[in-house]
This record gives structure tokens, C-alpha cells and sequence, in this order.
């Protein structure tokens, strides 16, 4: 997709060590391993702000925020591991920093991490600008993104 406006601008968040598994894969992401997960956002704007910006990133800490809780320094697993008892009794023992995900997979926390990104903007800016694409990296190599215009969001 492209930017469905003529003024764009992304940040990048990065250094979220956590670790995850897929239990269900056969091979051998169905071990806990770990990444240093980064984030890239890009947004668009039907207008520009006073200050003239699509969005102004010193805005963004609430964003960077409910990123470090969620992924620095933690455990993501899916809400239907069949381990989860177990994670939670470790977590409980102070052993792991548990986060339960309905899919701890890259193209889930690009989805997750776009629909923060634009909960956040609806109710600062009204609509005026939005998330469009959301790249959720958990290394050099590997990236998945998601792209859509929120509902709200009218560019015109």
C-alpha cells in the first residue's frame, strides 16, 4: 500500500529483548528463543499540525511506553500454550516476566502494536492522523508488517 497522503513521517522504537515460542510449529521455533524486537511506524495526516508535523514524535512516549512493558525483558506466549500454567507458576516465582498474546508471531505484533499506535492518535488528535503501516522486527533479517487506514481515518 502506499502512504494514502502526500505528507508521511515514521519513527522507529528499538532494543525490546524478549523471547516467545510458537508451540505449535514443527521445527524449532516451538523452543523458547529470544530476539531484540524493534518497531517502525509510519503515519499520515489529512493535515499538518501547528508546528508542522504529520505527528510529533515527542508525543510518542505513551507509545514507547506500553512497548517497553509489553516487550522489554519479557516472556511472550500465546494465551493457548498448553505450558501457560507452568509460565504463569514461573512468573509467580519471580523466574520470567510473562506476557500472555493471542499470537506472539511477528505479523500479530505488527497488528498489535498499529492498533496502539492509532488508539493513541484518535483520542489526541480527533482523526486528524493515523497509523498506516506498522513493521514489527525481531532481527536484521526478519520483519513483518501491517498496513491499513484505521476505520476513522479519512485522508481527504
Amino acid at each position: 500500500m502506499e502512504s494514502p497522503a502526500a505528507h508521511t513521517c515514521s519513527k522507529s522504537f528499538g532494543g525490546y529483548p524478549c523471547c516467545h515460542r510458537q508451540w505449535r510449529h514443527q521445527g524449532h521455533c516451538r523452543f523458547v528463543h529470544g530476539y531484540s524486537r524493534s518497531f517502525t511506524f509510519w503515519f499520515t495526516a489529512r493535515s499538518l499540525d501547528p508546528h508542522g508535523f504529520v505527528v510529533d514524535f515527542s508525543s510518542l512516549r505513551e507509545l514507547e511506553q506500553l512497548l517497553s512493558r509489553q516487550f522489554d525483558h519479557t516472556f511472550l506466549v500465546n494465551a493457548d500454550d498448553p505450558l501457560l500454567p507452568h509460565w504463569r507458576t514461573l512468573h509467580d516465582q519471580g523466574a520470567l516476566d510473562l506476557r500472555v498474546m493471542g499470537n506472539v508471531g511477528m505479523e500479530a505484533s505488527a497488528e498489535l502494536v498499529w492498533d496502539w499506535a492509532n488508539t493513541l492518535l484518535q483520542a489526541r488528535d480527533g482523526g486528524r492522523s493515523c497509523c498506516w503501516r506498522a513493521e514489527a522486527r525481531e532481527n536484521e533479517r526478519n520483519a513483518a508488517c501491517y498496513t491499513a487506514l484505521p476505520t476513522w481515518f479519512s485522508p481527504a
